[in-house]
């Protein structure tokens, strides 16, 4: 089971880490609210699919009382990932997708404090970690007048609230029905992602046509595969362990935002990711040492 988590989680990173790309171009014709509201939207009709496709299989499961309905829990999540997701797309605007990525993955370090204080023990290598993965922001994302971007601000708060969602999910995975659990939470996202786009934004169906692919890709693969690979693989894997695993977006978003997009790197920029990166992985030494 533990493999299969694995798999799944790792999936799920390498869609999300491409999905920055997609973010990017969808934003060449759509504001950032438009461009998530479309997108979620598809991801949610992809997911009503898969929800009449295994009803029965999933009534069957509740009548052996192995998961309870997930879409209250559900829509409780999707506010938070709202939030995160929204200062997200937002943020994207001022900076690269593969910064975009690195600063989003500091939740591998928040995980492990916030699981401190659901009762988990923290251990000396997640301070260690974190303090690296720290300076490794500092040099990504501050400048040398010791100004950070605004992009970059707004991606460091939103890491606070992914780090959130995946607490959530890591709380009721074992005990609700899943497939509902994503429905949920990416229903209640589109709907607050409509509301602030007709709030804020005046799409075109021209640029929705226009930027139909981005759409598409993040919508079905990262809001409707990526979110329910999370919610399985959170199942059979622990929440520090789970968020290594789900970091590896970043290298995935720095690798597509590369060959994509063009984008290169300063040496100050590349040496943060790589202490980030660093910080990630002492942060979960003691699991990386279980595993092999």
């Amino acid at each position: 089971m533990q493999i299969k988590g694995t798999l799944m989680l790792l999936g799920a990173a390498f869609f999300w880490g491409t999905t920055f790309v997609a973010q990017m171009q969808g934003m060449d014709d759509l504001g950032p609210f438009s461009y998530a509201a479309a997108r979620y939207l598809t991801g949610f009709l992809s997911l009503v699919v898969v929800l009449i496709v295994t009803r029965r299989q999933r009534a069957r499961e509740r009548r052996q009382k192995k998961y309870q309905r997930g879409f209250a829990i559900g829509l409780l999540i999707g506010i938070v990932l709202f939030v995160a997701t929204s200062m997200q797309q937002f943020a994207m605007q001022f900076t690269t997708a593969g910064k975009a990525a690195f600063i989003t993955c500091l939740y591998i370090v928040f995980v492990p404090l916030g699981a401190k204080f659901l009762g988990s023990v923290i251990r000396r290598e997640n301070w260690i970690g974190a303090g690296l993965a720290l300076f490794g922001l500092y040099l990504l994302a501050v400048r040398e007048n010791f100004s950070i971007g605004f992009g970059d601000m707004i991606l460091f708060v939103s890491a606070i609230f992914w780090t959130v969602q995946i607490l959530l999910i890591d709380r009721f995975a074992s005990k609700v029905d899943l497939i509902e659990l994503s429905a949920a939470q990416i229903f209640i996202t589109t709907i607050l992602s409509f509301v602030t786009m007709f709030a804020l934004e005046t799409p075109t169906l021209t640029a929705i046509i226009t930027a139909w692919f981005p759409i598409l890709y993040g919508g079905v693969m990262s809001a409707g595969v990526a979110f329910t690979l999370q919610n399985y693989g959170q199942r059979y894997a622990e929440p520090a362990s789970a968020a290594i695993l789900m970091s590896f977006e970043a290298i995935f978003g720095a690798l597509a935002g590369w060959f994509f997009l063009g984008e290169i790197m300063t040496s100050r920029e590349i040496e943060g990711c790589l202490l980030m990166f660093i910080g990630m992985t002492v942060t979960q030494w003691t699991l990386i040492k279980r595993s092999l």
